[in-house]
This record gives structure tokens, C-alpha cells and sequence, in this order.
């Protein structure tokens, strides 16, 4: 922090007539952005006129062709589709259920909903008893005996004590990720899992789970915080309690889908890329406005800014919607492919993936002098509320490019609502705030702006 802050006073103190011009330029993006934005009104479209797009789902493809019909209503130089064959995962026949079945309490309804990617437990359901665990390594240490034929309850909640929501959630997600896997190994039947979340409460979040190659497929579901507060409490007295689950969902045969690429053309060299962007596909169980519909309309709307300023780039600059970021990453996969096939050269990638809240900065992977150039245009976009460069990190659509040591960068934003609605039916329109939403889109173009212009050119191996 102290570091931000000496390199805020020292560039203010000694502001360049270039870094006035520069920032002149980027307040009037922001001007565009805020009084002249459309972003808003697509995302509107996007989650109420289409709903969660679930990758494979007539959704996604709808959202697909909205896009496209978007970006070239405003006017970008080139628009097209570019095929990738996406996982079909689809959730089954509704509801999911859950029960708690105890003879010191008794059946109890425990609301339930499937992990991604799961095997559902088809009809009449499984029944088995429960233990509990806190971590991937409680299940290691276990012998087969006492996993084998039940159902393995992962029960490590979100670290309260961090600042970043972002770290409290890569410090639990590892038992959703990889614990049916693990518990599969010692032979159970069904893995349920603590909710990643914040707090304690009643909301359903899924996301994916990973099976590994010959070990069993188990069905694994998640419960909110609340319920696994409440199940590990009944386990202490009665640590024969049985839970009967019953979900129906399945993968179907790969489909057909696309990323949706939007592109101004370069002036001086257009065979050279920056590009931003967001993944279009999202989970059912909400609209998918915040993951990632933000990032998406906000990619959108910071290339058209940029056409509404009159700037003119030197290299080409694409907005891309990427296609199975939640279960499979195929299409940030199929796009750095690509563009390793046909040799092009892509300077850097932004990308807007974690929510369309109050921008605080940007991240950034690459080498110490571009980041250290990153940094230093702290004070162009203070501001507008952006303070925090200093932290590493891009974005998952976009880490395939690193093969090409292509800068990657994050936008940024304020972490701690995130996780009241990520993945779950509350990741609705309605909790995205238009303002926040837009001053995103400025500091997308500004930083499209200032890459731009300040990137050199590197040869194409």
C-alpha cells in the first residue's frame, strides 16, 4: 500500500504534459460512459429476455446472437462467430431433492442443488449415512472402511477474517472442486457440500465439480451455509443420521457453439490485438447478470466508447464473449488455439469476470516492467475510484494466451458482495447498480486507451 500510495504523489507531483493529454482523454471516456452508456440496457436484455445461460442451452445460443446482433448495431469494423464443441450438462428433472432422515430428529427437508458437471442419482435416490469433513486431507487420512458406502459431508466455511472475499473463496472452493473426486476414491456414494458463500444463510450456490479419470462418478450436491450449520450440529448427536438425495441431472453429447468476437480495426498495425472481455455462458439457477453478464455488456460498451470518442487505435482491438468459462473453458481455450494457428499476435487481454461492482483497480500478469507501467497509470483513473494495481492476476478465458506472453489484466472491483450471489438465483439484474456498472466501462476503455498507446509491438515467433 505504501508503495501505491509514493507512486500516486510522485506521479501527481510531476505530471507530464503527455499525462495530462492522457488523462484530458480518459475523463472523457468516462463522460461517454456515464451519460451516454449502453451497457445497462443490454444487460437488461440479456438477463431478463434470456435468462441463465447454461452452456449447450437454446439461452446460451440466444445470448450468442444477441451479442452479435450488438456489436455490429454499433457499427464495430468486423463482427463473426468463431465454432467451438462445448460440454452439454444439463440439470434434470426439477426439484432436487434432500432429506434429513434421523431417529432422534426425525425427516427433515434439506434444499439441495446439483454441482455442475455431477452425475445425477437418478431414480428412487440415494440413501446412505453422513460424515463430515473439513478438508481434502480429512478425507485422504481416512481408511475405506469407515468412507465406504456413505455419503461424505464437506464442511469448511469461508475464512470471515479476510479482506478478500476473492482468497476467503479460493481458500474453501478446493472440497466443491475436487472433494467428490476424493471421497469417490474411498469408496462413497454421494458427496455434499458446504455452499461457497459468506455468512450464513439460506442461498444455494453450485459451480463446477471436476471428476478424475477412473475413479467412480458420485453425485455431489450443494447446501446452503445455514443448512450445513444445522446438519453438523444434528451429526454430533446422532452420528447415524442418514440423508436420501435424488437428483436426475446428465451430460448429454457435446454441442455446437460459438465465441462471439467483435473487432475495430488497427491503424498502423491491425495484424497485432488487445482484447477484452467476458464469458457469455452462465449457471441456471439465476440470470447470470454479475457472472458474467457485466463483464460481458461492459467489453461491449468500452469498444464502443472508444468509437464515440473518435480514437482511432494503432492496433486492432476485439471485444470477445467467450463461450464455457463455468464447466469446461472451452472457448478461451479454442480462441488462444486459434490464434496460435493463424499467428496472431496478441499484445494484451482484460478481462471483466468478477462482478459489475464499484471498479477499485486492476490486476495484471506479465513482465516486472510492464507491470510497473500498469501502475504507474494509477493516477489517470483515481479519480473515478480506481486506486489498486499492485495485485497479480488476468482472468480464466483469457490465461490461454500466456503461451504467447501476452500482458494479462483484471478489472478489479470492490470484492464483498460477490459471494451472496455468486452462482445462485440471486445473481439477478436487479442487484447490479447502473453507475457502478458504467464506471467499469470507462475504465475498460481507458485502459484499452492507454495499452494502446503505450505497448510496443513485439515480434511474432
Amino acid at each position: 500500500m505504501k508503495r501505491i500510495l509514493s507512486a500516486l504523489i510522485f506521479s501527481t507531483l510531476f505530471f507530464s504534459i503527455q499525462a495530462q493529454q492522457d488523462k484530458a482523454f480518459i475523463d472523457s471516456l468516462f463522460h461517454i460512459a456515464l451519460t451516454n452508456g449502453r451497457a445497462y440496457e443490454d444487460l437488461r436484455f440479456l438477463t431478463k429476455n434470456i435468462g441463465g445461460r447454461l452452456t449447450g442451452s437454446p439461452e446460451a445460443a440466444a445470448a450468442v446472437e444477441f451479442t452479435r446482433q450488438r456489436m455490429e448495431a454499433y457499427d464495430f469494423d468486423t463482427v463473426w462467430l468463431q465454432p467451438v464443441m462445448v460440454p452439454h450438462w444439463v440439470r434434470g428433472e426439477q426439484p432436487e431433492k434432500g432429506r434429513v432422515i434421523s431417529s432422534t430428529f426425525g425427516t427433515i427437508e434439506l434444499p439441495v442443488t446439483a454441482l455442475g458437471n455431477t452425475v445425477g442419482t437418478g431414480f428412487p435416490g440415494v440413501t446412505a449415512e453422513v460424515i463430515e469433513v473439513k478438508s481434502l486431507d480429512e478425507v485422504l487420512e481416512l481408511k475405506e472402511k469407515d468412507v465406504k458406502g456413505k455419503i461424505v459431508f464437506f464442511n469448511r466455511p469461508f475464512d470471515e477474517t479476510e479482506f478478500s472475499t476473492f482468497s476467503a473463496y479460493g481458500g474453501a472452493v478446493d472440497q466443491r472442486g475436487s472433494g467428490p473426486a476424493e471421497a469417490a476414491k474411498k469408496g462413497a456414494v454421494a458427496v455434499v457440500v458446504r455452499s461457497m458463500g459468506n455468512k450464513i444463510n439460506e442461498v444455494l450456490h453450485t459451480g463446477m465439480t471436476r471428476y478424475q479419470p477412473n475413479v467412480p462418478k458420485i453425485p455431489a450436491v450443494a447446501i446452503s451455509t445455514y443448512h450445513a450449520e444445522e446438519l453438523s450440529t444434528m451429526l454430533k448427536t446422532d452420528n447415524e443420521l442418514n440423508i436420501y438425495l435424488e437428483t436426475h441431472c446428465e451430460f448429454l453429447p457435446d454441442k455446437l457453439s460459438y465465441n462471439v468476437i467483435g473487432q475495430i480495426n488497427g491503424t498502423e498495425f491491425p495484424d497485432d490485438y488487445i482484447i477484452v472481455g467476458g464469458h457469455l455462458d452462465s449457471w441456471d439457477l439465476g440470470e447470470g447478470a454479475h457472472d458474467d453478464g457485466a463483464g460481458c455488456v461492459q467489453s461491449i460498451d468500452a469498444l464502443r466508447v472508444l468509437k464515440l470518442s473518435g480514437y482511432k487505435p494503432k492496433y486492432s482491438i476485439r471485444a470477445v464473449m467467450f463461450m464455457n468459462e463455468e464447466n469446461g473453458l472451452r472457448g478461451g481455450r479454442k480462441y488462444a488455439e486459434l490464434a496460435q494457428k493463424y499467428n496472431e499476435n496478441h499484445l494484451a487481454a482484460i478481462e471483466s469476470d468478477r462482478g459489475g461492482f464499484s471498479p477499485r483497480g486492476f490486476t495484471s500478469t506479465g513482465t516486472e516492467e510492464q507491470e510497473k507501467m500498469i501502475q504507474s497509470w494509477a493516477p489517470l483513473l483515481i479519480d473515478w475510484g480506481y486506486y489498486d494495481f499492485s495485485k497479480p492476476g488476468g482472468g480464466a478465458d483469457i490465461s490461454p494466451l500466456a503461451i504467447q506472453n501476452t500482458l494479462l489484466i483484471g478489472l478489479y472491483p470492490d470484492s464483498q458482495r460477490y459471494f451472496y450471489i455468486h452462482h445462485t438465483p440471486n445473481d439477478v439484474f436487479e442487484t447490479v447498480n447502473q453507475r457502478e456498472l458504467e464506471l467499469g466501462v470507462g475504465g475498460l476503455a481507458s485502459m484499452l486507451y492507454l495499452l494502446d498507446q503505450n505497448l510496443e509491438k513485439k515480434n511474432k515467433k
